[in-house]
C-alpha cells in the first residue's frame, strides 16, 4: 500500500525522504512526490511512475529544507497521474499533506466545501482533507485545533503526515486504521508508514494507535488523542537489520526470500520445540493458554496467501485436535455477523499485522467476547498489539509483494499451535516426539527441495507463453494448489486456478486440451491413488501435466510430461515443502515474461484499506 515518510531535524530532509521512499518501494505504488519547507515556502514536486522518475523530474533543482514529507501512492480515488499524486495542498498552499487510506465520506465533504467556495484540482479523496483543515482554520483559534476538528469529520481510514505554513517548525501526524510509526533520533524525528523507511537513522520508535495524533518539533514530540487528551507513549526498539531488506546478490527480492525459507522455517521453530516431551511451546500464548486449549471452536481469519495457510491450519487442527475449525476470508467475516461466543478462539493471520480486513475481523471477534490470537510477522504491528496473545513467525522483512517465506512460516506456526493443543488432548507423547523430529528436519528438507530450481527453469521455459494454468491437489495439498495458482497470477499475469483434484470433473475439465498445463501436487499420502486417477483423466484429454512427486516415486515418470521430486514429511507439514517448486515456477515464468517480479502491477504488499 501507499508509503509515507516525514522528516524534521537539522539535516537536509530531501535525501532522507527519497531514501526512505526507496525502502518502501516493495509496498507497490504508481506515483511519488515530496514536499519541503524552506524559507517560508513549501515546495512540492511529484511525478507519475517510479521514484526514479521523480528524481529525474527534480534534476538539479534545489531541494533544501530540514522539514519535509514524501509519499508513494497506490491509486484508489482517481487514476494514477501527476495531478493525483501526493502531496496535496489546500487552496493557498498553506496546508500540505500525504495520506494513506480511504476517506469514505469524501464525496459529501467535497460537496460541502464546494458550496463554501472551495475548488479542487484532483480526483482524490486526500485533497479534501487539506481543504477541510483550511476551512476549520477560519473558525478555530489555532492550527492544532483546526487539524483535530477536521479529523473528527473524516469517516474511513487514514495515516497522515502534514506540514503547514501556519506552524512552520512542526510536523503533524495522525492515524486511524493505517499504520504510522515515529522514529526518535538525536534531535531529529521521522514519521513513516513502515519502520523499514527509518531504521537507517534510528531504531527507537513509537507506534501511533488509532485515534491518535503527534505534534513534532525540534524540542520533541507530543502525542494526543483526537479529542485532545495527552498520551504518554513508550519508546520501543526495532531489532531487524538493514541487510535483511537488501537483495544480497539475488536478482529479485522474491528469489532471495524463496531461498531464505530453510532459515525462516527454522527461525519460526527456534526455542519452541521440546523434543524429549514431544510438545511445542508458544510463549506469546501463556496469558491465554487455558482459553486456547479449551476452545470449543476455532475461527481462522485471513486474506490472500495467509488465508491459504489458514486452510492448512484448519485441516491439521481438526485432524489432530478434534476441534471444529472454520477458515474465513477476513473481508467477509465481519459483515456476515458470524456466531461467536466467549468459548471460541479466533486466530488472525497476517504477514504485515496491518491488513485492514483482518484487523476489522479481529475487532469484531473481540467485541463478541472471543479470545483472539494473532500469527503475524511484523513485530509491533497493530494486530500484534490488539490481540489477547499470539506468536510471531520471525520470517524477517518480506519485501517481495508476492508472499513466499511468510507463507511457509505461517504454516510452521500453525503446526506448532497444532502440536501444542493436540498434546493436551489425545495425542500421545510418542506421536508428539515423532512429529517434533519431523519438524526439526524441515529446514534441511526445504533446502533439498530448492535443488529443483534448474529443472523448474526448464519447465518454465516450455510453458511461459501459456494463457491458462490449472493447479490440482487433494487433502493438505489442495491449499498448496490454491497458493501455487495465486503466485502465478500475481507476478506473471497468467490466469490460473487452483482446485481440489476431484472437483475437476465438476467443471474445469472442460478447459483441458493440449494447450492447458496442469500442475498436480501428487506426493505420496492417503490420497495418492485418487490423485493418480485424476492425472489419468487429464492425460486422456491431452492435458500437459507437471507433477510434484515424492522423492523416489517413479510411478508417474511415464504417465506425465514432467515430474519434480521433493522430500516428504508428515502429512500436515508437507505443504511447507510442496509449495517450494510452485513458488519457483511462478518466479521463473514471470522473469521470462519480463514482468516486474517484486512489484507486480496493481498489487500492494500490505492492504491497509478495505
Amino acid at each position: 500500500m501507499c508509503g509515507i515518510v516525514g522528516y524534521l531535524g537539522r539535516r537536509d530532509a530531501f535525501p532522507i525522504l527519497i531514501t526512505g521512499l526507496k525502502r518502501l518501494e516493495y509496498r507497490g505504488y504508481d506515483s511519488a512526490g515530496v514536499a519541503l519547507r524552506n524559507n517560508g515556502h513549501i515546495n512540492i514536486e511529484k511525478q507519475v511512475g517510479k521514484i526514479a522518475a521523480l528524481e529525474q523530474l527534480i534534476g538539479d533543482k534545489e531541494m533544501n529544507g530540514n522539514l519535509g514529507i514524501a509519499h508513494t501512492r497506490w491509486a484508489t480515488h482517481g487514476e494514477p497521474n501527476q495531478v493525483n499524486a501526493h502531496p496535496h495542498s489546500d487552496s493557498n498552499g498553506d496546508v500540505v499533506l500525504v495520506h494513506n487510506g480511504i476517506i469514505e465520506n469524501y464525496d459529501s465533504l467535497r460537496q460541502m466545501l464546494i458550496e463554501k467556495g472551495h475548488s479542487f484540482e484532483t480526483e482524490t479523496d486526500t485533497e479534501i482533507i487539506a481543504h477541510l483543515i483550511e476551512e476549520f482554520c477560519k473558525t478555530e483559534s489555532n492550527f492544532e485545533d483546526a487539524f483535530r476538528a477536521a479529523l473528527l469529520e473524516l469517516e474511513g481510514t487514514y495515516g497522515l503526515a502534514l506540514i503547514t505554513r501556519h506552524e512552520p517548525e512542526k510536523l503533524f501526524a495522525a492515524r486511524k486504521g493505517s499504520p504510522l510509526v515515529i522514529g526518535v533520533g538525536e534531535k531529529e524525528f521521522l514519521v513513516a508508514s513502515d519502520a523499514s523507511a527509518i531504521i537507517a537513522h534510528t531504531r527507537d520508535v513509537i507506534y501511533l494507535e488509532d485515534g491518535e495524533i503527534a505534534i513534532i518539533s525540534q524540542d520533541g514530540y507530543l502525542t494526543k488523542t483526537i479529542e485532545n487528551e495527552v498520551i504518554e507513549k513508550a519508546i520501543e526498539r526495532v531489532t531487524f537489520d538493514l541487510d535483511r531488506i537488501e537483495k544480497a546478490g539475488y536478482e529479485h527480492f522474491m528469489l532471495k526470500e524463496i531461498y531464505e525459507q530453510p532459515r525462516t522455517v527454522a527461525d519460526c521453530m527456534r526455542g519452541r520445540l521440546i523434543a524429549e516431551e514431544g510438545v511445542s511451546r508458544l510463549g506469546g500464548l501463556n496469558n491465554i493458554l487455558h482459553n486456547v486449549v479449551r476452545a470449543r471452536k476455532i475461527f481462522i481469519t485471513a486474506c490472500g496467501t495467509s488465508y491459504h495457510a489458514g486452510l492448512i491450519g484448519e485441516y491439521m487442527l481438526e485432524e489432530y485436535c478434534r476441534i471444529p475449525v472454520e477458515v474465513e476470508y477476513a473481508s467477509e467475516f465481519r459483515y456476515r455477523d458470524p456466531i461467536i461466543t466467549d468459548d471460541h478462539l479466533v486466530v488472525a493471520v497476517s504477514q504485515s499485522g496491518e491488513t485492514a480486513d483482518t484487523l476489522a475481523a479481529l475487532r469484531e471477534a473481540k467485541r463478541k467476547g472471543a479470545t483472539v490470537m494473532g500469527i503475524v510477522n511484523q513485530v509491533g504491528s497493530t494486530i500484534a498489539r490488539e490481540t489477547h496473545g499470539g506468536t510471531y513467525i520471525h520470517a524477517g522483512p518480506e519485501i517481495g509483494v508476492a508472499s513466499t517465506k511468510a507463507f511457509t512460516s505461517q504454516v510452521t506456526a500453525l503446526s506448532l499451535l497444532n502440536v501444542m493443543i493436540a498434546r493436551t488432548k489425545t495425542m500421545s507423547a510418542e506421536m508428539g516426539r515423532r512429529i517434533i523430529q519431523e519438524m526439526q528436519e524441515l529446514p534441511e528438507k526445504v533446502e533439498k527441495a530448492l535443488k529443483c530450481d534448474e529443472l523448474v527453469q526448464e519447465i518454465s521455459h516450455v510453458f511461459k507463453d501459456r494463457s491458462n494454468f490449472l493447479y490440482l491437489g487433494r487433502g493438505y495439498n489442495f491449499p498448496v494448489a490454491l497458493e501455487g495458482a495465486l503466485k502465478l497470477k500475481e507476478i506473471s499475469y497468467i490466469h490460473a486456478e487452483g482446485y481440489p483434484a476431484a472437483e475437476m470433473k465438476h467443471g474445469p475439465i472442460a478447459l483441458i486440451d493440449e494447450d492447458m498445463p496442469v500442475v498436480v501436487i501428487a506426493t505420496k499420502d492417503s490420497t495418492y491413488d485418487k490423485i493418480i486417477s485424476n492425472i489419468q483423466e487429464v492425460k486422456a484429454r491431452k492435458g500437459r501435466v507437471i507433477a510434484v512427486v515424492s522423492e523416489g516415486d517413479d510411478k508417474l515418470k511415464g504417465e506425465v510430461d514432467y515430474t519434480i521430486p521433493i522430500p516428504t514429511t508428515f502429512n500436515f507439514l508437507q505443504p511447507i515443502i510442496s509449495i517450494v517448486p510452485l513458488q519457483l515456477l511462478s518466479y521463473h515464468i514471470a522473469v521470462m515474461r519480463g514482468c516486474n517480479v517484486d512489484q507486480p502491477r496493481n498489487l500492494a504488499k500490505s492492504v491497509t484499506v478495505e
